[in-house]
């Protein structure tokens, strides 16, 4: 029996089918080890060793694998066809091997697509397990852990609510924040267009102002409206004859089959769908065998698909459309070991797959394949010239014509930022002709700053910049996402408060290692380990004989220190200088103080040097007018204030936050009056007879009763919620959290769903500080992390490894022992007090 291990059980199931008896084709799940998120799992000072951790929820499909090798004659390891497959079999080959229960025989096989033929050619033509790419993975996950387990705990310590860092994480964030300081330096411009519409044998057009007594005009050179109506004028009062007719036959040639990136990037574009779930659904669809592998860097189809694709370009157009020879394209990958084939179907007879987004994903790589070998678009543009006849004015037209479309009938490649629209139709025109003029205007317009970033042109930036590789851009943006450093608005990145300090603080003390030029160096350099021509671990001594004695230099450093100069640092954009020539730290309360950065337990924030005689303080991140206007009154003695947590309300001393989800723009006097009344009885609990109350806490909304909490999902919950619906959530809080002590509490976070085990991750207070559950595990958070800031990673992290601790389940049984005999002690406060 030969047992084949494989990533998903869907592919598994498949596998089996084709290769028949004689084979047992198992699952993996993806990953089975990884570095353990504690110190000492990558070691320096011992050749850079790792300590590998077999993933908790991953124990019985091992055990399912191991069982089966007992009686297997060989082992085929069938992972993908990328880096992170041959580690996924790296790594089943050693639990096996630590085991002693690997198969004599070890081979490896890839293969590009979900198909019989594909599979069985590919069974055909095993090898070894590629050591270089091995080795290239190694160095990149003790590379990410050394970075992330180093900068995180100075960022928790120096740098009050920042949650963590990465090493092409940070890059990218980078990128967006750069983008901002480019948008608020901008300065609008204003500049005027004149322009005459024409009409020649029917057809209208309209021609630009280009020339004007004797000068070249350019887009600002009329730069205001007396100017603007001076050249109208001129435009208006001369009579214009064709000076000039150029044509220019234009050929425009189809994209080549989709990469990794480009599938994102066009993804985003024409489906608006981010990264990351353009990779489930071509997960999906090539789990299905409906597509090739997803994760590629190549833009060449293998030499049946082209055929293939030929034939249906032949059957579904004339022969027009297709050219006479197959398109070849070259692939742009740095390390010719992981160029695979382009994303492609794996069958172009099938033009439709499926249903809902998974139906249009696979459309646009149909579509785009198939484009990638029909003829060029062949395209016509002409450029017309017209002057008056006393020599004033010149003025240009141009239009372009699509004399055959070719690949444009089936697909055409959006963009990111699209130009002015397509010039439209001329009519036909001579040197000499004098087409009847129609009208002149003069337009008003102001110079664009250029765009924030959208998933697509983020990626894009990315990739030509060399950081990073594709595979992993879906997850970098995500995790920019869930640590609440980016936010998206209109499918555009902008970047939060905590993202532009977090920026701040790597550029000033980690410059290099956040530069695009190092991360972009560092990614060769691992593409030099996977081609065999650099060592893994020399690559690791270099990085860390520089990055350690840094990263210990800034951990020295006292946090004031460390504020003082992010002070000086981000000066230009907390304190932009004035148009009067004042002091633009001058505090705008007493007038004596000087303003200046501070660091808070909740963040930065900007406050008076006066302080505490000067209350004055506003959040990082807002200008003066958040807290120099003062507060505004609602009505009923009831102001609206901004401190150094946020806008909040105030009336004879009772205070009330502001929450998110009431916007300060419109708040009326009734919100105020409730928010300030809070909490609200909801009523008495049927079975208690105690008071079910509403209101909202430090991290939400929510209904108590008896010591015992229901998160609510908005502010409206507060005061809408009747007596029905919250016994309801209160039964359902309680049953989800019935396992343990910190269930009767409220959470003081809920992080979502393990993306293995499903269950619910929250942040609890437990006697001996916080912690993390998910009902079934609890794992205590460093004593340097902030249990506002954990995030979903972090916490899946510190579960799995605390699960995995066999032994240490055992001594939480005995540590509670001891308390557990006290408890008759407790009891009889309870029966006194009822």
């Amino acid at each position: 029996m030969k047992l084949v291990v494989v990533e998903s059980p869907a592919k598994a199931k498949t596998i089996e089918k084709y290769l028949g008896p004689g084979h047992k084709v198992l699952a993996s799940y993806g990953h089975v080890r990884d570095l353990p998120p504690k110190d000492g799992s990558v070691r320096p000072d011992e050749g850079f060793a790792m300590d590998w951790d077999t993933y908790p929820d991953k124990a019985k499909q091992l055990k399912a694998i191991a069982d089966a090798a007992k009686s297997a004659d060989a082992l085929i390891l069938a992972t993908d066809p990328d880096r992170e497959g041959e580690a996924i079999s790296w790594h089943v080959q050693e639990v096996l091997k630590k085991k002693k229960l690997l198969p004599k025989t070890v081979e490896r096989v890839t293969f590009n697509a979900i198909t019989k033929s594909a599979v069985t050619e590919a069974m055909a033509r095993p090898r070894d397990l590629d050591e270089d790419l091995i080795d290239a993975y190694r160095a990149r996950r003790a590379l990410d852990y050394l970075v992330g387990f180093t900068l995180s705990p100075i960022l928790w310590r120096k740098l009050p609510g920042a949650k963590s860092a990465g090493r092409v994480q940070s890059v990218a964030l980078r990128l967006v924040v750069d983008r901002e300081r480019e948008i608020e330096l901008f300065r609008a411009q204003e500049y005027w267009q004149v322009a005459a519409t024409f009409e020649a044998d029917g057809t209208p057009f309209t021609a630009r102002l280009v020339g004007l007594d004797g000068t070249k005009l350019d887009r600002l050179s009329i730069a205001d409206k007396a100017m603007a109506d001076t050249a109208k004028a001129v435009v208006e009062a001369g009579r214009f004859t064709v000076a000039s007719v150029e044509t220019k036959p234009l050929s425009k040639n189809p994209p080549a089959p989709f990469t990794t990136s480009t599938l994102q990037q066009e993804a985003a574009r024409k489906l608006g769908y981010a990264a990351s779930h353009t990779m489930r659904l071509a997960q999906s669809l090539y789990e299905d065998g409906l597509i090739t592998y997803m994760r590629t860097d190549g833009v060449q189809m293998a030499g049946e698909a082209i055929s293939a694709a030929r034939k249906a370009v032949a059957d579904r157009y004339d022969a027009g459309y297709l050219p006479d020879k197959p398109r070849q394209y070259s692939s742009k990958a740095k390390n010719a070991q992981e160029a695979h084939e382009a994303i492609r179907p794996t069958d172009f007879s099938k033009a439709r797959a499926g249903s809902g987004d998974h139906a249009r994903l696979y459309e646009l790589i149909y579509n785009r394949a198939l484009a990638s070998q029909m003829a060029s678009a062949r395209l016509e543009r002409t450029t017309v010239e017209l002057t008056d006849g006393a020599g004033r004015a010149t003025l240009r037209a141009t239009g372009q014509v699509t004399l055959f479309a070719g690949f444009m009938t089936l697909y055409d490649e959006g963009r990111d930022d699209p130009a002015d629209e397509e010039a439209g139709r001329m009519p036909a025109l001579r040197s000499g002709d004098t087409p009847t003029k129609t009208g002149v205007s003069a337009t008003q317009h102001f110079t664009q700053p250029p765009p924030r970033y959208s998933e697509a042109s983020l990626v894009k930036r990315l990739e030509e910049l060399g950081i990073g590789r594709p595979s992993t851009y879906a997850a970098t943006l995500q995790t920019l996402k869930d640590r609440e450093y980016v936010r998206l608005d209109k499918n555009r990145f902008i970047p939060e408060e905590s993202g532009r300090l977090v920026t701040a603080f790597l550029e000033r003390f980690f410059e290099r290692y956040v530069s695009f030029d190092y991360t972009a160096e560092l990614e060769e350099e691992l593409d030099d380990v996977s081609g065999g021509r650099l060592d893994w671990q020399k690559l690791l001594e270099t990085f860390w004989r520089d990055f350690k004695p840094k990263a210990g230099e800034v951990m020295e450093q006292k946090p004031s220190d460390v504020t003082a100069a992010l002070d000086q640092f981000l000066e230009p954009w907390l304190f932009p200088a004035k148009e009067d020539g004042s002091d633009p730290r001058a505090c705008p309360l007493c007038g004596t103080g000087k303003l200046g950065l501070r660091g808070g337990r909740f963040g930065a924030f900007v406050a008076c040097s006066n302080y505490p005689e000067c209350k004055y303080t506003r959040r990082f991140g807002q200008g003066e007018d958040a807290a120099s206007e003062g507060p505004a009154e609602i009505g009923n003695g009831i102001e609206l204030k901004v401190g150094r947590f946020g806008p909040y309300l105030e009336r004879d001393g009772a205070r009330a936050s502001l929450p998110k989800d009431v916007p300060q723009d419109g708040l009326t006097l009734e919100m105020a009056e409730k928010l300030l009344s809070l909490p609200r009885e909801v009523g008495s609990h049927p079975d208690t007879g105690l008071p079910i109350t509403a209101s909202i806490g430090r991290y939400g909304p929510y209904l108590q009763h008896d010591g015992k909490y229901a998160r609510l999902s908005s502010t409206a919950e507060v005061f809408d919620t009747g007596m029905n619906a919250a016994v309801v959530k209160l039964a359902e809080a309680a049953a989800g959290g019935a396992r343990g002590r910190g269930a009767s509490r409220e959470p003081i976070a809920m992080l979502g769903a393990h993306p293995e085990s499903g269950k619910d991750l929250k942040v609890l207070e437990g006697r001996f500080g916080p912690y993390v559950s998910d009902g079934t595990t609890h794992a205590t958070l460093p004593k340097t992390a902030d249990p506002k800031t954990v995030t979903l990673e972090e916490a899946v992290a510190l579960i799995d490894a605390k699960a995995a601790k066999g032994p240490a389940k055992g001594k939480r049984k005995t540590a509670k022992k001891a308390p557990a005999k006290k408890a008759p002690a407790k009891k009889a406060p309870a029966k006194k007090k009822a």
